[in-house]
């Protein structure tokens, strides 16, 4: 096995969200950067957070609906494909709705060093996340997962 792979679905995305928002953190403070530097960029930011918590409330549902696991550490016991709700808009808005409350808070922190926090956590969650999803799903459920996968993009 590469060394990388053994990365693989091994961190949930959650936990990575945090340790990234707790880095962005850090880094602001050690650069001195205030949050909610104005009005607007506060509004904005917690307008964005509050439609991530919205996202990922109606993926929960939707999971929870189609009786399926929600455990992003063993893909292969998903037992249903969820393609309804907001699965029609993203394949995986769960890791959306992360990205986007990671985005919420670079918006708030308005430091452009910031940006590179959401930018890991997309790269990494695609890379050791989805990517091993997308393998278990389409050797669980074949023909209707490719379907699904050329009709509705991974992210938005």
């Amino acid at each position: 096995m590469p060394p990388v792979q053994c990365l693989e679905t091994k961190l949930p995305a959650p936990v990575v969200a945090a340790l990234v928002g707790a880095a962005m953190k850090w880094s602001a403070r050690a650069a001195g950067v205030a949050i909610d530097p104005s009005a607007l960029r506060m509004q904005l930011g917690v307008g964005l957070s509050q439609l991530s918590a919205a996202l990922a409330l109606a993926a929960v549902v939707g999971l929870w609906w189609a009786r399926t696991t929600i455990n992003p550490l063993q893909p292969e016991k998903a037992t249903s494909l969820v393609t309804g709700g907001v699965y029609r808009v993203s394949r995986n808005p769960l890791y959306l709705s992360l990205l986007m409350l990671l985005v919420a808070y670079a918006i708030r922190l308005d430091a452009a060093p910031m940006w590179l926090g959401p930018l890991f956590f997309a790269a990494y969650v695609t890379r050791f996340q989805i990517a091993p999803e997308e393998r278990a799903l389409a050797l669980k459920f074949g023909e209707d997962y490719q379907r699904y996968r050329a009709r509705t993009r991974r992210w938005i």
